[in-house]
């Protein structure tokens, strides 16, 4: 499903209109603005050094998924014959790169990769100081001020929102509506909201045993249970709802979560 996704953005919106994306998509598909080499061998050409990279970084089950994956999409890029959808630019930037991140985003969620540049980031990232995030976002400028290059800075302006339109669809996909959020909780009422996390929310807590520090009161050396628990965002509000009525000056830390296994994460019934 993610190959076909991402094959229907790609020949449907992208590749007719000469738009581009971001990393290793972004540069086969520039490469076939500039030399007419269709775009599925660049991708198979480009992606290449990075599955080797794969291989030794994340194995080869990894490396052979990842292979399967892109192979498939340049077949599909190659042999079938998409319709072009619409020829308004921004509606090719803005579907086009949703069409293409869910097709990402799926494959990822699959086990393997569609475009060698995370591949890429997270090899430099052990060599340097750039975090992933860092080396994406150079490698992508890079990228766009090419195509400003060679294309025009209108086509490099629109490549930019396509990217943007992936890249937010891909979290989606990959985070899902049930993106976790891990509450940390300090409160002098900590038994009463442990109590309603649990049967009113239907969410699993850990208390962690800390000590008092200096807060609006001064100093005071005082033993409080600190209490964790991870929710879904559609549940932060009625978490904070929950805490107010108990406790209006309990201290609440949120933080995304971007993975999560075992424990009680999925909300259970309440009886």
């Amino acid at each position: 499903m993610g190959v076909g996704l991402a094959a229907f953005g790609l020949k449907g919106f992208l590749v007719p209109n000469g738009f581009i994306d971001g990393g290793v998509t972004g540069i086969s598909l520039l490469m076939n603005n500039i030399t007419d080499i269709p775009v599925s061998i660049w991708l198979v050409v480009l992606n290449t050094p990075f599955i080797f990279i794969g291989s030794k970084h994340f194995g080869k089950a990894f490396a052979f998924t990842t292979l399967t994956a892109i192979l498939s999409l340049a077949l599909i890029i190659f042999l079938v014959d998409f319709p072009v959808i619409t020829n308004d630019k921004l509606l090719i930037a803005i579907f086009g790169g949703f069409f293409l991140g869910a097709g990402i985003g799926l494959t990822m969620r699959g086990g393997s990769v569609l475009d060698g540049t995370e591949i890429l980031a997270v090899y430099i990232n052990r060599k340097s100081v750039l975090s992933i995030g860092d080396i994406i976002l150079i490698i992508n400028v890079l990228i766009f001020l090419i195509a400003a290059f060679f294309l025009s800075i209108e086509s490099a302006l629109y490549s930019i929102l396509t990217y943007l339109s992936a890249s937010k669809t891909i979290d989606f996909i990959i985070q899902g509506i049930e993106e976790y959020t891990g509450v940390t909780i300090i409160s002098t009422k900590s038994d009463q909201i442990r109590e309603a996390i649990i049967k009113r929310l239907g969410r699993g807590v850990t208390i962690y045993k800390g000590e008092r520090g200096y807060g609006s009161t001064g100093y005071r050396d005082q033993d409080i249970d600190i209490i964790f628990t991870v929710i879904t965002r559609l549940e932060v509000a009625r978490l904070k709802q929950e805490v107010e009525e108990i406790d209006r000056k309990a201290f609440m830390v949120m933080g995304t979560v971007t993975e999560t296994k075992g424990g009680i994460i999925k909300r259970r019934p309440l009886h």
